[in-house]
């Protein structure tokens, strides 16, 4: 057998290891350990780590130093020792407090879920606005943490007055973070007085907005619906910034669809509250549609998450339509029977194979026609020409011509109302001229 010339050397890089850690916590509602252990791999995997081992514990209690119990600690500690991984990373919150006695234990970095989810949003940040938000949820959850930053000057330097020295530095860099914070709160005021000029150009059309679990299959329906070619990935969070494109194909009626950031369990507060323009997008929407991955064996509770996230920003009160995506995935068909019976609002789709995308297309024209308003237009005869054009942009429920002219009975948006106004007085001009 021939030996490998040590021309043939791989140098790709390689992914540095993680450790993960679960826990079931005590009276917390929440996905089952191992199905929220696999989602954490899911985002250590998009944050470019290789997952080596897992740990999952039941707690009756939390450890306020440490998180889960001493052996669990040991056990994981024997675990680094053995795998030499670059990071730990817990499926719940640590405080300041835990993370670092934790990394004094294990010699390696700890993370939480809220800073892994914090790193691929960093990764993920493409435009002016989302490096804004992204840089300031990870600066007000740095603030805190600080101290952990600065334990290794005593380490290394001893001596007396060393401490005094280390609080001394840590009140300099939390005093430039809050400075940092503030222009950074202001830069995205600015950055929302324009966002707020393009909704307001926008203000009188009709939005929808695709919300739902991350992965759930949202850019992908996002395609199907309007043709655009939005990055579709099987990773967390591969959108981040909100898309809004027009609904094509031989749409009867000028509709805007936004594609918006996934949501997950566990998301970190002060994320929410930085992509206030993002999910501006979810609260202006005329109607959302919930795109629920029917194939995930805990939908339920993804749907669950969402629906809290969307009462958080304040988005309850919209019209929704459910579209169970993947049932092309599904192992039994009674699966999507059931859930449609749940919930009578839902239908069933597949980006993949488009199965069931023209019915949710005719529940979002049900929705737009539900909004409109009723509007009587007398023409005279010479403008009759106008007819075909109004059918364009409006609902023409009766067309009535008798000798005295041409009388339509409509059904108008906002928007709508606006252009017939537009092209009436252009009429009138043109006949005057």
């Amino acid at each position: 057998m021939k030996s490998k010339s040590p021309n043939h050397i791989n140098t790709r890089p390689l992914k540095p290891k993680a450790i993960l850690v679960g826990v079931s916590m005590p009276g917390v509602s929440s996905p089952p350990t191992g199905i929220s252990l696999e989602e954490l791999k899911g985002l250590a995997t998009t944050a470019q780590y290789s997952p080596v081992a897992t740990f999952t514990q039941r707690l009756t209690e939390i450890n306020p130093k440490t998180f889960v119990g001493s052996g669990k600690v040991e056990e994981i500690k024997q675990a680094v020792e053995h795998h030499n991984p670059e990071t730990v990373i817990f499926d719940e919150e640590l405080s300041p407090r835990q993370n670092r006695e934790l990394e004094n234990i294990f010699k390696c970095r700890v993370m939480d879920r809220p800073w892994i989810i914090l790193e691929i949003f960093r990764d993920h940040a493409r435009t002016r606005e989302a490096k804004t938000q992204v840089e300031l949820a990870s600066l007000k959850y740095e603030l805190p943490r600080l101290t952990r930053m600065w334990g290794h000057l005593s380490r290394q330097r001893g001596g007396i007055g060393m401490k005094d020295v280390g609080e001394t530095q840590i009140q300099l860099d939390r005093r430039m973070i809050r400075s940092q914070i503030n222009k950074l709160e202001k830069k995205l005021v600015q950055i929302d007085k324009e966002k707020k000029t393009q909704r307001k150009n926008r203000a009188e059309t009709y939005k929808v907005a695709l919300v739902g679990y991350t992965n759930a299959g949202k850019s992908s329906l996002m395609n199907c619906l309007t043709g655009a070619d939005t990055l579709v990935e099987d990773k967390l969070f591969a959108t981040l910034d909100a898309t809004v494109r027009k609904i094509k194909k031989n749409f009867p009626y000028p509709v805007l669809l936004s594609d918006t950031v996934g949501l997950i369990n566990k998301l970190p507060h002060d994320l929410v509250a930085s992509f206030k323009s993002t999910l501006d997008e979810v609260r202006d929407a005329n109607l959302l549609i919930h795109v629920v991955d029917l194939s995930h064996p805990e939908y339920t509770e993804q749907m669950r998450t969402a629906n809290d996230l969307l009462q958080q920003m304040g988005a309850d009160d919209i019209d929704i339509v459910i579209a169970f995506n993947k049932i092309d995935a599904l192992p039994d068909m009674e699966i999507l029977d059931r859930a449609l019976h749940a919930f009578p609002s839902s239908v069933g789709i597949s980006c993949q194979t488009g199965q069931g995308v023209e019915s949710l297309r005719q529940k979002i024209i049900y929705h737009y026609e539900k909004k409109l308003v009723p509007y009587r237009l007398e023409l005279d005869h010479s403008q009759a020409i106008l007819v075909q054009e109004i059918r364009k942009f409006a609902l023409v429920l009766k067309e009535d011509y008798n000798p005295n002219g041409i009388v339509l009975n409509l059904r108008l948006s906002l928007g709508a109302k606006a252009k017939l106004e537009f092209i009436l007085k252009r009429s009138l001009k043109t006949a005057a001229g």
